[in-house]
């Protein structure tokens, strides 16, 4: 048995760089290449999918990158392991066997099945939805592998799932092998949204080339300790920070629960092991919670927009007449949710027409898609010549478009029927951990998780980003984001300074909205949680940046007094 796995990844989401497998599989050696195409929103996609195509319901994306590279992965020995099956894994392996069939490659394809538990949804208390699909483990890609599957496709596995499968069938590893795991879902998390570890969505990008950065690689040892890296001659870059970046990334207090292991977040030690390559040691691992995660997508009413373009000068004034046309005009059948949002990208004097503009934005939802569809949007039409000097929209008015929100549901594990379906068509059942711990409530950080503050002194008000990066993204109708410090000195400024009443200073949009703060100490960094920032998730949210990706950078922008001597 080789002392390291060497996994790689080629896909963060459905849509990303289609390029990627070739460049990983050509760039250099690996034993596994993962590819993750599943995010909240992508079940929504393929549950309407699926409901129009009852044949459909997996990532067409990656059928066709197979097409290009099974062969090469073949001949290689690198194993595939991907859970583009989306709502139907078992629709998405016979597809890939006529693949290699119709291509004479040898190939031996699994799939991992039980995750979808739409049909029982009213049954497990979970309501009607389009979509039910539980978060399931390693174990039944780990048993895939292990039976001699050159490719294994899966539905709802946790992202990190994609990393603990195969490390867990190559190293032996045990139910109750708690730090391997949690080590090795670590690694997973690092992966598992491609070059966002590498210098993608980094903070201060401008001090590497990101122009097409490389795809990360986690060396996997025996204990579950790691190597973060990427090929040799590829751009980007993998620091402490870059890993630390994507460590912030979707997370919340420092366990993190997934259904093989609860990860201590709080435990992950980062150290330098040359260029491009961090080392990820200490991790501890807990038992799992006794239930499962549910994915819950559903369609509720639907929803339009229409953005204004007001160009000069008294851009309040225009605002304000639209406001009371549209509120007039659409009054005998009201929108049920209305929201409007004046964004003044204007600038004064300006010798461009669309840098002296400010963009007006309506949106609307409503169960009737009557009200919400051209009965909304040709009004705003209809009033244009008689409203404001300069009147005009960015788009055509259209029809009204579904909605659909997300929410989370648990069901026992013992509920789920976590199976591994082989090449030959047998189903190995796989048994939830005998071993699991219910899981506590966060406890209240306290002066201990704190490092000592910095003495007094002079102070300058710059952009907070100038000593510190952030990520940030969404859970649900939850926003995350992740703040960490440069150095050791920036740190022990950060932990006292950002306290959560001066980010909901900072951030107004929050002021209203439960906040949590969590501190990882090891990785010199704070986390915060915006409960309900994003409405009921990014499918229905009319925030105009629905999954808060740049929530973090719009803080890091915002002016606070900084001790002279960080600058």
């Amino acid at each position: 048995m080789d002392t390291v796995l060497r996994i790689g990844n080629a896909s963060g989401f459905y849509g990303d760089r289609f390029a990627a497998f070739r460049e990983m599989l050509d760039g250099g050696h690996l034993d596994v290449l993962t590819g993750d195409y599943l995010a909240e929103l992508t079940m929504l996609i393929l549950a309407r999918q699926r409901s129009a195509h009852p044949d459909g319901g997996y990532a067409r994306t990656f059928l066709s990158q197979m097409e290009d590279c099974l062969g090469s992965a073949v001949e290689r020995g690198v194993t595939i392991v991907s859970n583009a099956g989306g709502l139907n894994p078992a629709g998405l392996a016979t597809a890939l066997r006529d693949l290699a069939h119709r291509l004479g490659i040898r190939a031996t394809i699994a799939s991992v099945e039980g995750d979808d538990l739409t049909g029982r949804a009213a049954e497990l208390g979970l309501g009607s939805p389009l979509a039910a699909n539980a978060y399931l483990g390693g174990w039944g890609i780990a048993e895939c592998i292990r039976s001699g599957a050159n490719v294994v496709v899966t539905g709802r596995v946790t992202d990190a799932s994609l990393v603990v499968g195969p490390a867990a069938a190559h190293f032996g590893w045990q139910r109750n092998d708690w730090d391997a795991l949690a080590g090795a879902t670590v690694a997973g998390h690092i992966l598992e949204c491609g070059a966002q570890a590498t210098g993608g969505n980094y903070s201060f990008f401008t001090e590497h080339d990101v122009r097409r950065p490389g795809f990360p690689i986690a060396e996997v040892h025996a204990d579950g300790s790691s190597v973060i890296t990427k090929h040799d001659g590829t751009v980007g870059a993998v620091t402490i920070e870059t890993v630390t970046a994507q460590l912030l990334y979707e997370i919340a207090g420092p366990p993190y629960l997934g259904p093989d292991v609860v990860t201590r977040f709080d435990s992950i030690e980062l150290a330098s092991d040359g260029p491009d390559r961090v080392r990820v040691t200490g991790v501890r691992g807990e038992p799992p919670p006794p239930s499962l995660k549910v994915s819950c997508n559903a369609l509720s009413g639907y929803r339009n927009a229409v953005t204004f373009v007001l160009c000069g000068i008294d851009i309040e004034a225009k605002a304000a007449l639209v406001r009371e046309q549209m509120t007039a005009g659409l009054a005998a059948a009201p929108p049920q949710q209305v929201r409007w949002t004046l964004a003044r990208t204007d600038h004064a004097d300006s010798d461009d027409e669309e840098a002296a503009s400010a963009l007006l934005h309506c949106s609307v939802r409503d169960p009737d898609p009557a009200i919400a569809g051209r009965a909304f949007s040709a009004h705003a039409v209809e009033i244009g010549l008689g409203s404001y000097p300069g009147f005009h929209l960015t788009a055509p008015p259209g029809d009204a478009s579904p909605v659909g929100v997300f929410h989370p549901g648990f069901v026992p594990a013992s509920a789920v029927d976590h199976v591994a379906v082989l090449q030959d068509g047998r189903r190995i059942p796989i048994a939830p951990s005998s071993e699991t711990r219910t899981p506590g409530a966060d406890p209240e950080e306290t002066a201990d998780d704190l490092p000592q503050p910095l003495a007094a002194g002079p102070t300058r008000r710059v952009p907070l980003g100038t000593v510190a990066g952030a990520r940030s993204g969404d859970k649900g109708g939850d926003a995350n984001l992740g703040v960490w410090a440069r150095d050791e000195r920036s740190w022990r400024w950060l932990a006292h300074a950002l306290t959560v009443d001066v980010l909901r200073r900072l951030l107004p949009e929050t002021a209203g909205l439960p906040v949590r703060r969590h501190v990882f100490a090891n990785l010199r960094a704070l986390n915060f949680v915006i409960a309900g920032l994003l409405g009921e998730g990014v499918a229905s949210s009319t925030r105009f940046d629905p999954q808060a990706k740049a929530l973090g950078e719009w803080l890091r922008s915002r002016l606070i007094d900084i001790p002279e001597e960080l600058l």
